[in-house]
């Protein structure tokens, strides 16, 4: 069984990395390892691309989107590359930089980064689960849920426990632009509903619930499919 968790770079370093999250974090996963069920773990940029990405386009006004992204990339392997020497008891593989030609899973930890522009690490994730044949990617970022409509805006919104894929593109459109605040990726969204991927939206700190979604337990979050 192949779990796959696209881990918010906001999750793993919100502006600098967070080892007692990781600490917790790890203690969680080995607790759950019991030779049947194997992870992979797709890690965003989080605080240090925001910060390297906002110095470019101070110093470059005019530069392109393929140097900020590519700048998030690099940040989501740095982030990566830490989570795989948390987990380095399970982990025997280097961290997947490039989900098209992720080597066969040995051991029961993979770690993967962002690939190239265009898209966000929640992409990889959406590939890596279409090819280790995994039903879900579990998303965790900084929001509980998805909204109806984004909540620093519209005091009326309302989170929801399950949106289809339609509905949650429409809210989201089809646009990637790096550093895009949006609960899922729209190019990550557009292949999910392809391959009839689910993902579950969730708080990623919020570990015992974390916990209860890895046991089939009830949960907080959003069922996107």
């Amino acid at each position: 069984m192949v779990t796959v968790i696209s881990l918010g770079g906001s999750i793993v370093a919100p502006s600098e990395a967070d080892g007692v999250f990781l600490r917790e974090f790890r203690s969680l996963v080995g607790g759950l390892l019991d030779g049947k069920r194997r992870f992979i773990f797709v890690v965003g940029g989080g605080g240090p691309a925001r910060a390297w990405q906002k110095a470019y386009r101070e110093a470059c006004p005019s530069g392109g989107d393929d140097e900020a992204d590519w700048i998030g990339v690099m940040a989501t392997r740095l982030n990566a590359r830490l989570v795989k020497a948390v987990m380095a008891d399970w982990c025997v593989q280097d961290v997947i930089v490039d989900p098209t030609r992720a080597e066969p899973f040995r051991g029961q930890v993979l770690v993967a980064a962002g690939w190239k522009p265009g898209f966000s690490s929640d992409y990889d994730a959406v590939l890596l689960a279409e090819r280790f044949h995994a039903d879900t990617v579990i998303n965790l970022s900084n929001i509980e849920q998805v909204y109806s409509d984004d909540p620093r805006k519209n005091p009326s919104a309302k989170p929801l426990s399950a949106i289809s894929w339609d509905d949650f593109r429409a809210m989201i459109g089809d646009e990637w632009v790096p550093g895009k605040n949006v609960p899922f990726d729209p190019v990550a969204s557009r292949h999910a509903a392809k391959i009839g991927l689910k993902v579950i939206c969730a708080a990623g700190r919020n570990l015992d619930n974390l916990r209860n979604i890895l046991t089939g337990k009830d949960f907080t979050g959003t069922v996107i499919g």
